[in-house]
């Protein structure tokens, strides 16, 4: 009794206490194959699920380059003149996009992912123009006329080109596109490791993890959580006392 009672004490102060949160940074371009594939695959479904312990900031550039000449900024693209308005979206989505009063349990961050998720997915399908508008109706976001006015003006080039600016100061040019930087800083391993499992990567770098990462199939997993779950739990206790 007095052993589930400690449990029970120590799942209630990991919640209160001991949420540990993130920040993870996505480089990634707006007609690579590979992007859409992690974001749709990987990416959309853990950031959902890790919500609480995710600080996402994702980074629409690439393996593009750009050059200025005085105001102007051209930019030359991974996957052609097309994917550079398409970032310039992303940048401009990013910037823009804000919760709705009917929608409060729905955050700013949650409506931007949602429509770069859409976004990812139809402009794979290449039926025509960008989906921008589409994405907008279906993830019903209240910006999109923003958002195209942005993207086709100088206002997307000077976004486009922060994101770029965020890019070279990680890497330049990148090595892969995709790239996943935990803290905003690139580690070979953990690339390869997010690349293909995002969600054990993330696992990786949380500490204390959540419920959300038991499940993994690695003892050492279960072993650092309830690790993490007894320090947290005995610090409480000695508060208590």
């Amino acid at each position: 009794m007095m052993f589930k009672s400690f449990l029970l004490l120590g799942v209630f102060a990991v919640a209160c206490y001991g949420q540990s949160k993130v920040p993870v940074y996505v480089y990634y371009e707006s007609l690579c194959p590979d992007s859409a594939r992690f974001v749709n695959e990987q990416l959309y479904p853990v950031a959902k699920a890790f919500k609480q312990n995710l600080e996402l900031h994702l980074v629409p550039f690439g393996k593009s380059t750009y050059t200025t000449q005085g105001s102007d900024v051209m930019f030359t693209c991974h996957h052609g003149e097309n994917e550079c308005y398409g970032n310039k979206v992303h940048a401009c989505a990013i910037q823009h996009i804000q919760g709705n009063s009917y929608q409060p349990n729905i955050s700013r961050e949650d409506l931007t992912l949602d429509y770069v998720n859409c976004l990812m997915n139809r402009a794979q399908l290449k039926d025509g123009a960008f989906p921008s508008k589409r994405c907008a109706d279906e993830v019903k976001i209240d910006q999109w006329q923003a958002i195209v006015d942005c993207a086709n003006s100088t206002e997307g080039s000077q976004l486009l080109k922060q994101h770029g600016d965020v890019t070279n100061k990680l890497q330049s040019p990148l090595k892969s596109v995709p790239t996943v930087a935990f803290k905003q800083t690139y580690d070979e391993e953990l690339q390869k490791l997010s690349v293909s499992s995002f969600r054990h990567a993330l696992c990786k770098n949380l500490s204390p993890q959540p419920v959300e990462c038991l499940d993994l199939p690695s003892s050492a997993s279960v072993i650092t959580s309830f690790s993490a779950l007894i320090a947290v739990t005995a610090a409480l206790l000695f508060r208590l006392l």
